[in-house]
């Protein structure tokens, strides 16, 4: 499909492409997005950067990207842009697009792009449910999963700073030990650090190394985690959690990329892949006083969310299956079935702690049951985790606010349905889309 709304643009493109795909399907009108890609299952969409509709903001090519990826995650999407428009085009890369092109085009260069992207598509389509972390299996169908499989496949071979974004227990360890097994720099170093866990004293002395007599208790030299890293991938987990002051050092590293190991004045160079996690919420790193824009900017070429269990609905019985069947194994017992009871009372709770908390419940399912039938009385759920519940107290009341959350949790829902959305709002698709650039969503 291509959507431009200049026609012009749209018989070139449907002359130049009609005989070399199965089918092309032009479109003027960006709000006919939303049914055309639910109606039809489309391999690529090309799509302009700009429209005179709507939604007027300057950057209708990302809104309309996003509404086409909420809705078909695994489509492919080539922007086309004027030259002017290049920073907004990277920008769509990194919020999912496959490529871009500038107008006016050579048609060589379309006929290449496309076949490129959909060579890949298919690669990627092949090998997506086989990917493993050292050799764990990050299990999923979900389409969020599935738009963090697509992710780590077209990450995972670059070079790029990946920063992993998540709720505790979803998995971010899993998600960065994927990229780098999908990277060219597999068969070199993983190196894992908790470095909201580090004292001051011990952050550079960890991260940098130190040299002989460099501080009390320096009997000998010892390298520090970058060096150690050299060649392969670093992973700083909870990187939300250092102090300004660290991510001053921190920043300087990844500039440079040399360290200077306490106790010495000679610099060592680095050639590391950075790989960062954090269970902060966006927002937060976005706050200066809290965060460094600069650092974020150098460790985020490229953000994955993680989804927390709650929203990733059949996954929830798949993950079930496959730490049963783990547990099974290990305690010497089963094989078990799940009674229905067993599978509702699972997909009913909200699982703040996420997938550790699935796989500890579902172990102590397996070892305190009797006979080979799951049952409903055999889930105790840890008090210990916080459950979210549906009936929490709105603590702000302004109007705009209550109107955006509400917009918001709507379109949640109905995963970016626009008909849908405006339906049980109350409004029309108009009104919605003029709420929609109101808001800035």
């Amino acid at each position: 499909m291509v959507i431009d709304d200049d026609v012009d643009v749209l018989t070139a493109m449907r002359l130049l492409l009609k005989p070399l795909v199965h089918e092309i399907v032009i479109e003027k009108n960006p709000n006919s997005i939303d049914f055309q890609v639910v109606s039809k299952k489309f391999d690529l969409i090309i799509l302009d950067m700009n429209f005179n509709g709507l939604v007027n903001i300057g950057n209708e090519g990302i809104f309309w990207l996003n509404k086409i990826k909420k809705a078909s995650p695994n489509t492919a999407v080539i922007l086309m842009t004027a030259y002017a428009d290049i920073d907004l085009a990277i920008r769509g890369l990194k919020e999912g697009a496959s490529d871009f092109l500038v107008k006016p085009w050579k048609n060589e260069k379309i006929i290449d792009t496309i076949s490129s992207i959909l060579k890949t598509e298919k690669s990627t389509e092949k090998k997506k449910q086989s990917i493993s972390s050292n050799n764990f299996p990050i299990i999923g169908e979900s389409d969020l999963m599935e738009d963090v499989f697509l992710k780590i496949q077209k990450a995972g071979p670059t070079d790029a700073n990946i920063l992993i974004l998540g709720e505790n227990g979803t998995g971010k360890d899993l998600i960065a030990r994927a990229l780098h097994e999908n990277s060219n720099r597999v068969d070199k170093p993983f190196v894992k650090v908790d470095v909201g866990a580090l004292t001051s004293s011990l952050f550079e002395s960890e991260l940098f190394g130190y040299k002989k007599g460099a501080f009390t208790g320096a009997n000998q030299d010892r390298i520090g985690r970058f060096e150690s890293a050299n060649g392969g991938t670093l992973f700083l987990d909870e990187i939300g959690n250092i102090t300004l002051g660290q991510q001053v050092r921190l920043l300087t590293v990844l500039q440079n990329r040399q360290v200077t190991p306490l106790g010495s004045n000679e610099t060592i160079d680095i050639d590391i892949r950075l790989i960062c996690a954090t269970n902060e919420d966006p927002s937060t790193l976005a706050d200066e006083s809290r965060f460094r824009k600069d650092l974020i900017y150098r460790i985020n070429t490229l953000d994955i969310t993680v989804p927390p269990l709650r929203d990733r609905g059949s996954d929830i019985t798949l993950l079930a299956k496959h730490f049963v069947a783990i547990y099974e194994e290990k305690y010497n017992k089963g094989p078990f079935n799940f009674d229905k009871g067993f599978v509702k009372k699972l997909k009913n709770h909200d699982f703040p702690g996420n997938v550790r908390e699935l796989q500890y419940i579902l172990e102590r399912a397996v070892i305190m049951t009797d006979g080979n039938l799951l049952k409903a009385d055999d889930l105790v759920f840890s008090s210990i985790e916080r459950t979210v519940t549906k009936t929490q107290t709105i603590q702000n009341l302004n109007l705009d606010d209550l109107e955006k959350n509400a917009i918001l949790t709507v379109l949640e829902k109905y995963k970016g349905n626009i008909s849908k959305s405006a339906k049980e709002l109350g409004i029309t698709r108009a009104a919605l889309y003029r709420r929609l650039e109101k808001y800035g969503l």
